[in-house]
């Protein structure tokens, strides 16, 4: 049992197992468990060598609806990884930028995202932009209209795990506020 689990472990079973039991001997799930647990044995073919088959069981399932068909018997053998939870970076002009963790990454957006990092600071831009691996291994710079979308004039972004949000200054708002800030100063101090 290894991944996000509290203490991974490997175990000679006595008896049967089952995959609940098996995370319990390894502590249970940490606090950066994914959704899902990969369950991989080895399955004999015809020439000999064996295949790897991978069996995918949703954690709220096994956990929460206490699906017994997901609690699958283990054999001997068997590998159970338990991936981490997904991660989206937001950085730069927001109150708490950070690394915030996604439970189900096919819903996250860039508001949430914004939510998440307590909103924009005085100074962000207009625009974002979104970096992304793709599988290729190629990066992306995606740029996002995020003053039409908090103005509610486009659809919000949907995310993936390991997206980067950055949003820019805005030099013209920085320099403007600047100007402002040394006018109200001085117009105090001569009063």
């Amino acid at each position: 049992v290894a991944g996000a689990v509290k203490n991974p472990i490997t175990f000679q079973a006595a008896g049967p197992v089952t995959v609940l039991e098996a995370i319990t001997r390894a502590g249970g799930l940490s606090p950066d468990a994914g959704p899902e647990i990969l369950v991989t044995h080895s399955k004999p073919r015809a020439g000999g060598n064996p295949a790897a088959l991978t069996q995918r069981i949703f954690v709220k399932g096994l956990l929460n609806a206490a699906d017994p068909e997901l609690n699958i018997r283990l054999r001997g053998g068997e590998e159970i990884r338990v991936p981490e939870i997904g991660k989206i970076y937001v950085v730069s002009n927001v109150k708490k930028p950070g690394a915030f963790s996604v439970q189900d990454a096919s819903e996250t957006t860039v508001l949430q995202m914004l939510a998440l990092a307590e909103g924009l600071t005085p100074y962000a831009g207009k625009q974002a932009f979104l970096y992304r691996r793709e599988a290729a291994g190629s990066k992306n710079e995606i740029p996002i209209e995020l003053r039409k979308i908090l103005d509610r004039k486009a659809p919000d972004v949907a995310l993936q795990p390991n997206d980067i949000l950055y949003i820019p200054d805005s030099r013209g708002r920085r320099v403007s506020l600047a100007v402002l800030e040394k006018i109200v100063s001085f117009a105090a101090g001569t009063a």
